[in-house]
């Protein structure tokens, strides 16, 4: 038991990373990592030693997520109209405006696409494994990322990276 809570200890700063990734908010975020520890540690017999404890922690935060993505959608939220506006001043780098935009058009992906290309390009898992995550064929891996860097190359007017030839 001591060695599977090192190995879950070892992962929650990517479960971090992932969260604050899909949710945008650092509360929403914690609470979602707090309750897939929860689960996690309080059902440790439901892991299944087939691969590593990182690739269940993910399938079980992804699994939350999207169920609170299905539970907010059925609620309907009313406007507190005493809050007060935030007020907000431009950043002056570009490198930050840049960095906003690229956030605004990951959020815009949708659902399928945002988690696999955060899986892969914060993450750094492999192709497999993020398919395993996932639920999907190794195929449709690829084939949301294709469409994801696609959408996000248009929405930020990025260039593609030009391919290399083999020269015969």
């Amino acid at each position: 038991m001591s060695d599977f809570l090192d190995q879950v200890e070892a992962c929650v700063p990517a479960l971090r990373r992932y969260a604050r990734a899909l949710t945008r908010n650092v509360d929403l975020a914690d609470d979602l990592v707090q309750d897939c520890l929860e689960r996690a540690i309080s059902r440790p017999g439901l892991f299944r030693p087939t691969g590593p404890v990182r690739a269940w922690l993910f399938t079980i935060l992804l699994n939350l997520y999207r169920n609170s993505l299905r539970s907010s959608r059925r609620r309907t939220w009313m406007l507190d109209s005493a809050a007060p506006d935030e007020l907000s001043t431009p950043a002056p780098q570009l490198g930050h405006l840049a960095l906003a935009e690229m956030g605004r058009a990951i959020d815009a992906l949708p659902s399928e696409q945002k988690e696999a290309l955060l899986l892969i390009a914060l993450e750094g898992l492999p192709y497999q494994e993020a398919a395993d995550i996932l639920k999907i064929p190794l195929g449709t891996l690829m084939s949301r990322l294709g469409r994801a860097r696609a959408t996000l190359r248009s929405v930020t007017g990025t260039p593609a990276e030009p391919r290399l030839r083999t020269v015969k």
